[in-house]
């Protein structure tokens, strides 16, 4: 079969010739037809996310762990959890079919690829506890999952939601999807803690942080309170490492400020799941969530690999496409 296959830690996918994989006790072998390609697939490729050993063992390895694809008995299925050193992005994949899960009705398969992002985002309810009329903060706004953030909260009923970002004209594209206030980090240390001040407001109630590093750095000393009163409460969701995988947490900023720190799966298991899929479903087929795309065939994996012009769109991998 063909598939984008890795050499080396930190290496560019090559399109290839790769063995087809052989069904173990359970398995059926499916024929891939949409994968999304994401920074955490890139992070284990690159050796820097703490699953990467396991997916790294064995070189050569094909990355990615999830996607879209046909049954055997012409089925179209969402399936994950492939056993390395067998990844998505390849032609063909052996899968558990109790890890499956039938498309729905009404929705594109190339856009049910990318909707991990869109669960992801979610946790803003789940983790961060977001009631209608609350002040959500989305630290790294720009990206895909920032982008699904802002509209996910918006269709939440946020009373206010600010983002932050680099890049002035993505900042301004992210007024139009619902953003009240936005925030540049690319500025000094003291000019963006006063910024983050400025735009609390009341406060923030849920922070979805995809950056960490010295963006949440100044956030965090920005929180720290000026008087003995007591802080109103402010969940972090830790989601993403996008500006640094560590982080200074001033321990003024926890003792009275409210400041709450939960990872993104928080409140998100096997019965709650079902659920938070079921919304986002349901806001794609009445098409009030969007996800931008950029679809490529497995043979141009290597290039697409390399691109930095997705500006808020998911790279979508199309296996089968010729």
């Amino acid at each position: 079969m063909k598939a984008a296959v890795v050499h080396e830690v930190g290496g560019v996918p090559r399109y290839e010739d790769f063995p087809d994989p052989v069904p173990q006790d359970g398995e059926v072998l499916l024929r891939v037809r949409a994968v999304a390609v994401e920074n955490v697939d890139r992070a284990i490729v690159a050796g820097e996310h703490y699953t990467a050993a396991r997916y790294l063992a064995a070189l050569p390895m094909i990355p990615t762990f999830d996607g879209v694809g046909e049954l055997p008995d012409g089925t179209l299925v969402t399936f994950g959890n492939v056993r390395p050193p067998y990844g998505a992005l390849a032609e063909l994949c052996a899968v558990d079919p109790g890890l499956t899960r039938p498309i729905p009705a009404g929705i594109d398969p190339t856009v049910l690829s990318v909707l991990s992002s869109a669960v992801t985002a979610m946790s803003i309810r789940a983790a961060g506890e977001l009631e209608p009329g609350q002040t959500v903060l989305v630290q790294g706004g720009t990206g895909v999952a920032g982008r699904l953030t802002v509209k996910i909260a918006r269709l939440l009923g946020a009373g206010r939601v600010v983002v932050t970002g680099r890049d002035d004209d993505q900042l301004r594209e992210l007024r139009e999807l619902g953003a009240d206030t936005v925030i540049n980090t690319a500025v000094p240390d003291d000019d963006l803690l006063r910024a983050y001040r400025d735009a609390a407001g009341d406060g923030y109630h849920v922070i979805a942080d995809y950056l960490w590093g010295r963006p949440t750095d100044v956030l965090l000393r920005a929180l720290v309170p000026d008087t003995f009163a007591l802080g109103r409460r402010t969940r972090l969701v830790q989601i993403g490492e996008v500006a640094g995988a560590e982080t200074t947490v001033p321990a003024a900023s926890l003792r009275t400020s409210g400041l709450e720190i939960v990872g993104a799966a928080t409140g998100l298991d096997a019965e709650s799941f079902p659920a938070v899929y079921e919304q986002v479903l349901s806001w794609v087929r009445a098409g009030e969530l969007t996800v931008g795309l950029a679809t490529v065939p497995l043979r141009d994996v290597g290039a697409a690999w390399q691109r930095t012009d997705l500006r808020g769109r998911r790279l979508v991998v199309l296996p089968q496409e010729q």
